[in-house]
């Protein structure tokens, strides 16, 4: 037979016939494929080594059955609610027997005429990597979902009843074209909010556009929401502005009371009128846009306050998503903690676990000025200090413990007042500004006159916590936290009677 006759693809290789089961269960990467519901199909002996687990025996399991993650942790879960591959991940997991692994995992969603009736995942082992570079970041951003988005309602972290009324409002909402509002406190996920809106809406295809108000010098935002025509003003040129970017499709106007007033007047136009019409030019261009905007105070107050134009609120805020502050969600914290202890071992090759006790409490009683933002970079800062470790405790958070609850010194001489005569006022003159060892010197000052405050709220109690707390004006939690820094201890305060 010549070599022609070889050249046929059909004779030399025919696509259909090929096994690839059986190529993928001697692939030395691990497989998992699954269908819709999460369920274990297929199951290979490489991920088998990588989980420590027999095949046998995980087939026609869920894979949150068999791993400790659920549906937003799963990788595999989350590609079955997105439709959207995920490639080259850097993954920490762990399995219900106790077997953790460090994989770089891709999973792709599996279609049947254009419908995902499944997914299929492969697992690099990457243990030997990450036991002799711990601290090295190897992951990628958030993938994009291909319409300008990475967050859809399935990222939103919080099971309790109210949190889950807010998701329901938004959910709602989508479904029309009608302009949604949506108040926050900065930190708590306005933009998120504004994503997922737009992916389970009917113009999830479209490219979602955003813009912070804030953020654009005055002068420009109207040129950049409205367009120009060239020759309108020097160095104008002729470019769509984000409306007609945005039509038929979402957009995002961030920080809205950032908008002159006089702004606001000619947004309302656009609004009510549906044309638009660019700086320069009388042509009016139909637009069809669905409006989602964010305030981060109370847009009445705002009102009141000549930010906001009346007439404007009640043109955006028709459906309005009040998003609540970390402190009112505390039920939420072990879920939000977990999810970013894991994000971060993804990304830093940590192996930690959750935090201490200790921690927590603090946690639950701080206020969060800087909400669910405040609590990742404070969780972020401390796996960097981790190492190794499996637990974060305090010695992990260096300075940033304590914002959680600084003393309130100018109340201390009235809950106390024999320490009128200590601390910082015992100083006659003012300290020579060019000394080296000023800034020791104050540092120093503060903390004896810390240890000072808490001698004496513990002595005036007879050892009480809870009572030396008050006295002091911080909580009980931080109390325990800063007696343990100073190597205080409680009994040596308590009094016994004299025998």
């Amino acid at each position: 037979m010549s070599l022609n006759e070889n050249s046929n693809p059909s004779v030399l290789l025919n696509i259909e016939s090929i096994d690839f089961l059986s190529v993928l269960t001697r692939l030395d990467d691990g497989v998992i494929i699954t269908d819709i519901n999460g369920t274990i199909l297929f199951y290979n002996i490489a991920q088998s080594l990588i989980d420590g687990l027999v095949p046998n025996d995980v087939i026609g399991l869920k894979v949150t059955d068999i791993y400790e993650l659920n549906n937003r942790s799963s990788m595999i879960m989350q590609v079955i609610y997105r439709h959207a591959a995920i490639k080259n991940r850097a993954f920490f997991y762990k399995t219900r027997s106790g077997k953790t692994a460090n994989t770089i995992t891709s999973v792709y969603p599996l279609f049947n005429e254009k419908i995902v009736n499944g997914v299929i995942c492969f697992v690099k082992d990457y243990e030997l990597l990450y036991r002799s570079t711990p601290m090295t970041a190897i992951t990628e951003p958030r993938p994009d979902l291909g319409n300008g988005t990475q967050y859809t309602f399935a990222d939103l972290i919080g099971s309790d009843p109210y949190f889950q009324r807010v998701v329901g409002t938004a959910r709602k909402a989508a479904a029309s074209s009608s302009p949604i509002m949506i108040q926050g406190e900065t930190g708590t996920g306005k933009e998120l909010f504004a994503q997922s809106i737009h992916n389970h809406s009917q113009r999830r295809k479209q490219k979602f556009v955003g813009i912070n108000c804030g953020a654009i010098p005055h002068d420009l935002l109207e040129g950049i929401l409205f367009g120009t025509t060239r020759g309108a003003f020097t160095g104008a040129l002729d470019k769509p502005g984000l409306f007609e970017i945005a039509h038929e499709s979402t957009l995002f106007l961030d920080e809205i009371l950032a908008m002159p007033v006089d702004l606001q007047a000619k947004l309302l136009r656009v609004l009510q009128e549906k044309l638009v019409r660019k700086g320069g030019s009388v042509k009016e261009i139909p637009v069809d846009v669905k409006i989602v905007s964010s305030v981060s105070q109370d847009p009445r107050a705002a009102i009141r306050e000549n930010r906001l134009r009346t007439d404007l609120f009640y043109r955006l805020g028709v459906v309005m998503v009040k998003l609540p502050p970390l402190r009112e969600r505390q039920d939420n914290m072990n879920e939000l903690i977990s999810h970013f202890i894991q994000k971060y071992n993804n990304c830093l090759g940590t192996n930690v676990n959750y935090i201490s006790e200790e921690i927590l409490e603090l946690f639950t009683t701080y206020h969060w000025p800087g909400n669910v933002r405040e609590l990742e970079h404070m969780i972020e800062g401390a796996m960097n200090m981790a190492g190794k470790e499996e637990i974060i405790g305090t010695e992990h958070f260096t300075q940033n413990l304590n914002c959680l609850e600084p003393f309130d010194f100018n109340n201390l001489t009235t809950a106390f007042p024999l320490l009128k005569n200590l601390g910082p006022t015992r100083v006659e003159e003012p300290p020579n500004a060019l000394d080296p060892n000023l800034q020791h010197n104050f540092t120093k000052t503060q903390a004896d006159w810390e240890k000072t405050a808490i001698k004496s709220a513990l002595t005036a109690t007879g050892g009480n916590v809870t009572k030396a707390a008050k006295n002091l004006g911080i909580s009980r939690q931080l109390l325990h936290y800063k007696i343990k820094k100073n190597k205080f201890f409680r009994t040596d305060f308590i009094q016994r009677p004299i025998i």
